[in-house]
């Protein structure tokens, strides 16, 4: 510190309280730790000049009941009006104000986020729309953060999809990342969250699946990397689907007839469990924390999920895990097998 004075001025903080804008509140005998930004979005509804409604608003983006048992699907269409170049420029500073926030802290944000941005450049009224939704949200949501918990740092993956729900018939990937033990007994925030929208047109709910087990396994292999470089060795990463073909595709345990197209994109993932680097397995959707981000859902299930994911709610990590007990009928986060 003494040499780098001498050409810069810094600040020196010993108690690690914070870092690149985020509050850390450690509790050493818990052995926990706190991220928050507070008062971040607070200054960012300033600066967007939103006011914020007097009405609540506990999801990130409208939700519009599914039409169930319906025999086809089709892709969504937008025909609202073509909003103007100043009005596209405040959606995408919008975008740009909060991603940092919800990557950071509040992930619950992401899926609203990934869904208006596919569309911003091409704003139309419904862009506009759940522009200003997302925003009343986080006026409702405006202190988020979430809670780690000392773990064995072995890596979980939950693993999701939602079929033809993007644009151009599009499907979105979603994942939920984090550190545990080997048995996965130990639920804890997020190190990483996904929710993309798959690239290539999936022409089956599998192949979502399959798509979103791909994407969230390449991610996987850096952390994996990562915790290995810092000394902590990874058996094969339990990655969880709730998507029975897909999961018999990768263990090889289901013959394939009409799959084909699949074949040569995710097959590295077959290839990467056959090596030993991941443990694929299936479990309720109930329990899949990636589901999260790949879907509009209504505001019952987020009140409902937002503690349970450790976005802070005034809840201790012990809380968080009984809320995950309730949740699944007392019987807690699924165990994957050794």
């Amino acid at each position: 510190m003494k040499t780098v004075r001498e050409y810069y001025k810094f600040k020196v903080d010993t108690d690690a309280k914070q870092y690149v804008g985020i509050q850390l509140q450690w509790d050493y005998v818990k052995r926990t730790v706190r991220l928050s930004m507070p008062g971040y979005i607070k200054q960012a509804l300033a600066e967007l000049e939103h006011q914020g409604s007097t009405r609540q608003y506990h999801a990130p983006s409208k939700y519009t009941q599914p039409n169930y048992g319906s025999r086809v699907q089709y892709a969504r269409v937008d025909t609202t009006n073509i909003l103007t170049k100043d009005k596209i420029t405040y959606i995408q500073r919008v975008l740009g104000k909060l991603l940092y926030y919800a990557r950071a802290v509040d992930p619950t944000m992401l899926h609203a986020i990934n869904d208006i941005s596919i569309s911003a450049t091409k704003g139309t009224g419904a862009v506009m729309e759940a522009t200003v939704h997302l925003l009343n949200y986080a006026h409702t949501h405006p202190d988020a953060g979430i809670i780690y918990r000392a773990s064995d740092m072995v890596l979980h993956v939950d693993s999701d999809a939602a079929y033809l729900v993007a644009p151009q018939a599009r499907s979105r990937a979603g994942g939920y990342h984090y550190l545990s033990d080997k048995k996965g007994s130990v639920f804890n925030g997020p190190v990483l969250t996904i929710a993309k929208v798959i690239k290539n047109v999936m022409a089956s709910a599998t192949g979502a699946e399959l798509g979103a087990l791909s994407m969230n396994g390449q991610e996987a292999v850096a952390i994996r990397n990562t915790l290995e470089a810092m000394g902590y060795p990874q058996p094969p990463t339990p990655m969880e689907t709730d998507n029975n073909t897909a999961n018999g595709i990768i263990n090889n345990t289901m013959e394939q007839e009409r799959s084909k197209a699949i074949d040569v994109r995710f097959y590295w993932l077959r290839d990467r469990v056959e090596q030993g680097q991941f443990y694929i397995y299936w479990d309720a959707g109930s329990n899949n924390m990636g589901d999260s981000y790949t879907k509009h859902h209504p505001p019952a299930y987020h009140t409902k999920m937002r503690p349970i994911h450790t976005y802070i709610e005034g809840l201790s990590p012990e809380s968080l895990q009984g809320c995950i007990r309730i949740m699944n009928g007392e019987s807690g986060k699924k165990k994957p097998k050794p």
